[in-house]
Order: structure tokens, then C-alpha cells, then sequence
């Protein structure tokens, strides 16, 4: 009961892990303009993501375009895009591999220890999906906060933290807590295997009991 508790709530919280994962992958808002000192320009937003960057004008009309090349990005966008990329493809790999671990849940007892490996791996695969998340994120993060506090930085060229940034955080956080859960499942599993082979037989069977007795009446009837 609690190992299948365990699973769908690891199923559960990674799902939103992936979704969000996608999400924040495709999203513009990693970079948006600040609006400092004389650079007070309400009536105009701007986006900066990994795939295009956005010009939203008084919250009704908003144009976006995407980078016609790679090197127009800046270094920390440039690595961003493939280590969000490949944490996407490893959250959803993670979640298939979760998915097939928990339809074999009426196994007998030979494949409860594939079905262990299955949701290891899983777990495993969630938790790397999440740091291979957190290092865009953070690092994106890292570099918005050091350039908005560099007086050598153009006012113009400042940025504040996006919303893509703070749900990256909070679906990184997710994957690695998928991951978690089912290292706890693994855990249990094992303990309660380990419990069940290591407890010892302490009343005798009716069939061994028939047998002793049968044994004794032989050994009187040779006796006599």
C-alpha cells in the first residue's frame, strides 16, 4: 500500500517536473528589461529567451521574433538551449520509464527485482534530468544578477530575472523529488524483502509434525 503511494505520488510530481521542464524551455521571458534610473520605459516590455526575443508594447500588442543564428545568443543562452533540450528529453525518458516500472505492478516474485531496477533507473533519471536543469537556470540567473549590478553595463542593457527562471527552479525542484520518491520506494522494497527471507520459521508445519511422529512410532515397532 505504501510502495504504490509512493510510486503515483513520484508519477505525479515528476509529470509536473516534465511539463514545467517543456515549459520553461520554450518560454521567452528567461531576460526582461529592467526599468532603472532614466531607462523608465513603461509603455514597452522586453523578452529575451532561448529560441526568440519579444516586444511587448502597453500590454496589448506584442511582436516576437526568433534569432536568426545561434551566435547571436550570448554564451550563457547559447549553452542554455542544449542543456534545456536535453533536459527535457531526459525528464520525458524518465517518466516513460516510471510509467512502464509501475504497470508491472502484479508481478510475481522473480520480476519484483526488474520491477526495482525499472523504478531505479527512473529515479535516477529524474534527479539528473533536475541538475541538468538547475545549471541553465542558475546560471542564466547568476549572470542577470552580476550584469545588473556592474556599473560598466550600459543601463539600457540591464535585465531582471524572467518568470521562465523561477519555474525552471520550481520544476527542477520537482524532477529531483520524483527522483527521491522513488529511491524511497527502492529502499522499502528492498528492506521489506530482506525482512521477509531473514525471519526464521518458529513453529513447525502439521506436515513436519506427522512426519516426526511418524518416525518415532517406526523407531518403537523396530524396538520391539
Amino acid at each position: 500500500m505504501v510502495g504504490g503511494t509512493l510510486q503515483i505520488a513520484g508519477l505525479l510530481v515528476g509529470g509536473i517536473g516534465m511539463i514545467g521542464t517543456f515549459a520553461v524551455t520554450g518560454m521567452p521571458q528567461w531576460r526582461v528589461s529592467a526599468f532603472i534610473e532614466n531607462n523608465i520605459i513603461v509603455f514597452e516590455t522586453i523578452w529575451e529567451g532561448l529560441w526568440m526575443h519579444c516586444v511587448r508594447q502597453a500590454n496589448i500588442r506584442m511582436q516576437c521574433k526568433v534569432y536568426d543564428s545561434v551566435l547571436a545568443l550570448s554564451p550563457d543562452l547559447q549553452a542554455s538551449r542544449g542543456l534545456m533540450c536535453a533536459g527535457s528529453v531526459l525528464s520525458f525518458l524518465a517518466f516513460m520509464v516510471a510509467i512502464i516500472g509501475m504497470k508491472c505492478m502484479p508481478c510475481t516474485q522473480s520480476s519484483w527485482q526488474a520491477k526495482g531496477y525499472i523504478i531505479l533507473v527512473a529515479g535516477l533519471l529524474f534527479i539528473l534530468s533536475g541538475v541538468v536543469e538547475l545549471i541553465p537556470v542558475c546560471w542564466v540567473a547568476n549572470t542577470i544578477i552580476s550584469d545588473f549590478y556592474n556599473p560598466v553595463v550600459d543601463v539600457a542593457q540591464k535585465r531582471e530575472l524572467g518568470e521562465a527562471l523561477y519555474l525552471g527552479w520550481v520544476a527542477a525542484f520537482c524532477l529531483i523529488a520524483a527522483g527521491a520518491i522513488f529511491w524511497c520506494f527502492c529502499c522499502c522494497c528492498v528492506k521489506t524483502r530482506s525482512y521477509r527471507y531473514s525471519t526464521p520459521n518458529q513453529y513447525p508445519s502439521h506436515s513436519q509434525h506427522l512426519h516426526r511422529k511418524t518416525e518415532i512410532s517406526y523407531s518403537k515397532s523396530q524396538y520391539v
